[in-house]
């Protein structure tokens, strides 16, 4: 009888918003015809679900294999960024040599200022283009521009073509983390989106030590920096091939109404026995944006302002928590300490990808939330022991220790929640309707925030002095411990529908 009245309570609920949508004709259809289909009963204990399938069975969760190689092809999105991000570093002084602009700072810092300029702009259009054409072709035409700007790079004979190469590369480097994002975020099953979205992190670090262990001969083989650029095309190469085979997002295939195609990539994706659930659950965020386009003004007043100003507070909390300040000039205070530069990248890399690691372990047992609330802590301490090193109450040798411990402390407490919790945690908290959208805006603000972190740094280091610029990083950590605590939500464990209602504020 129990279970009766919950299937009658399921069905009115499905009739109900049919009929508020009925001028989607299609939609309206497919609704009346397979609501019947979707009813699913589960309880919550502690956060886990028990589904029962259209026969009455039990069924527990999907299987995390059947969605781990889709996910692993699109964290070659990440890797590519990270060792785009990466490859300079040990190639820049060989490939300067050979170009004809060695000695020259302004060139210099235009090699890796273009790819950030692209970034940005590709970061722009991310969420249109994911919208438009689907996440699966996105990131193709991510992998396309870095083909071309890798080949480019690889075959210049000035540094005109070289940063013509640069701008192509960070155009895709743009699209892809936003992309990646999102369709980690739309194919993981609940329970295992949070160790999901720490592999991007994770493929980032494996780019970045990548590019610095590839790199470590450019300094003595004549013309080696040219193969580090003409490596970077094998795997966008993988990337847009084996995407053409991985499953479309659900989410985005339901949104623009194919909802037979959903299904599909649902029984791809977790089974056969999770498809009815599954769409269920989609079903409460509604048919999609397909008549009712949003507008960029919408997000920035309109109802969703607020979730779009706890993301992009967020990132721009990450930036400027001074951690690319770290990622950028760690070779001059590992010099300082005697370490060779190679050595101090390493050093950082493997500190970056052990956290990222440990983070994938915890993400979906402690949560969003504490994650982010421990790592901004950890990072303030860490940046306090910068600021104490600068002091003259310090020794030359203690401060040394406090410089090195601190930038390791810095980057392993980054990685364990600052590094990938932002970027998992706005897949989350963003409506279907806008996600793609909402995250393209607050990627560009992390791409601004990071270039002008990067590019005020050692002018503000020779203002200011390291004591109060290491101060007011740690600042920003404590005052980005606030902020996560007043405002950000804990998504562990909740569904992308729970998160949209939880989140949404009414009409």
């Amino acid at each position: 009888m129990i279970h009766f009245l919950r299937f009658a309570q399921v069905v009115l609920q499905f009739y109900k918003f049919a009929m508020r949508e009925r001028h989607l004709d299609m939609y309206t259809a497919y609704k009346r015809a397979s609501s019947k289909d979707y009813v699913s009963d589960y309880d919550r204990e502690e956060g886990s679900a028990r589904l029962l399938n259209g026969l009455g069975k039990e069924i527990g969760n999907p299987s995390w294999k059947r969605p781990l190689p889709h996910v692993l092809v699109a964290t070659i999105a990440s890797l590519l960024f990270g060792y785009h991000l990466g490859v300079v570093n040990e190639t820049l002084e060989s490939m300067s040599l050979d170009l004809g602009f060695s000695g020259s700072t302004m060139a210099e810092g235009l090699v890796v200022s273009t790819c950030l300029a692209g970034a940005f702009v590709g970061s722009l259009f991310s969420g249109w283009i994911a919208d438009g054409v689907g996440r699966r072709r996105a990131f193709q035409l991510c992998a396309l521009p870095m083909i071309i700007g890798s080949a480019m790079s690889a075959s210049t004979k000035d540094l005109w073509g070289m940063l013509l190469g640069r701008l192509f590369v960070g155009t895709g480097m743009g699209i892809g983390p936003a992309v990646v994002a999102l369709y980690v975020a739309e194919v993981s099953p609940t329970y295992v989106r949070g160790a999901f979205g720490s592999c991007t992190q994770i493929a980032t670090c494996i780019g970045l030590l990548g590019a610095l262990f590839i790199g470590i001969p450019a300094k003595d083989t004549a013309g080696w920096w040219r193969t580090c650029f003409w490596v970077s095309a094998i795997p966008a190469a993988v990337l847009a091939l084996f995407m053409e085979f991985s499953a479309e997002s659900p989410h985005w295939l339901f949104k623009r109404g194919r909802s037979a195609e959903a299904e599909a990539a649902f029984e791809k994706l977790l089974g056969g026995s999770h498809v009815k659930f599954a769409m269920a659950e989609l079903s409460k965020s509604g048919p999609g944006d397909e008549l009712d386009s949003v507008k960029l003004s919408e997000l920035l007043y309109g109802r969703h302002s607020r979730v779009l100003f706890i993301g992009s507070t967020l990132f721009a909390l990450q930036q400027l928590s001074g951690i690319n300040a770290v990622f950028y000039f760690s070779s001059s205070v590992f010099k300082s300490a005697g370490v060779p530069s190679d050595s101090a990248n390493i050093c950082v890399g493997v500190a970056n990808l052990f956290g990222s690691i440990v983070a994938m372990l915890l993400m979906d047992k402690l949560g969003r939330k504490l994650l982010l609330l421990g790592s901004f802590s950890g990072m303030a301490v860490a940046m306090s022991l910068q600021a104490m090193a600068a002091t003259s109450f310090t020794s030359r040798s203690g401060a040394l220790y406090l410089s090195v411990g601190g930038m390791l402390l810095c980057v392993l407490t980054f990685s364990l929640g600052a590094g990938p919790v932002p970027g998992l945690l706005l897949s989350e908290i963003f409506p279907n309707r806008i996600r793609a959208k909402a995250m393209a805006l607050c990627m560009a603000v992390h791409w601004v925030v990071n270039f002008f972190v990067g590019l005020f740094f050692l002018r503000l280091l020779e203002q200011l002095g390291p004591l109060l610029l290491y101060a007011i990083f740690s600042s920003f950590c404590l005052l980005a411990v606030i902020f996560v605590k007043k405002n950000v939500l804990e998504t562990k464990g909740k569904s992308l529908q729970e998160i949209e209602i939880a989140l949404l504020p009414q009409e």
